[in-house]
């Protein structure tokens, strides 16, 4: 199995950028499709992006297309996600997650096998 940690978190002003990093161990990082999802209170989890095991292909919520960029570094066994133009609505914890074997950049959270504990992420003036 592999174990992840999200970093990255934090309060921002409307308008500003963030940048979480999502730490894998275990398994063969490249043998994952990686994701984020996020999830505000009261509400469900929902998907914010997600990445191909090469890193060639990415899928994006429309909320956030143009906006927030998924990335990977398959060395270094860590997905990134670069948000910018932060907007109140983005407020979430937000959570990394692993399909191990999968190819389908898959947006139903119950098609990814592990999870990080998830970050905070404030925007608020």
């Amino acid at each position: 199995q592999v174990q992840l940690v999200e970093s990255g978190g934090g309060l921002v002003q409307p308008g500003g950028s963030l940048r979480l990093s999502c730490a894998a161990s275990g398994r063969t990082f490249n043998d994952y499709v990686m994701a984020w999802f996020r999830q505000a209170p009261g509400k469900e989890r929902q998907f914010v992006a997600a990445i191909s095991r090469s890193g060639g292909s990415m899928r994006y919520a429309d909320s956030v297309k143009g906006r927030f960029t998924i990335s990977r570094d398959n060395a270094k066994q860590t997905v990134y996600l670069q948000m910018n133009s932060l907007k109140p609505e983005d407020t979430a914890v937000y959570y990394c997650a692993a399909d191990y074997a999968g190819w389908a950049l898959n947006v139903d959270r119950r098609e990814y096998d592990y999870w990080g504990q998830g970050t905070q992420v404030t925007v608020s003036s």
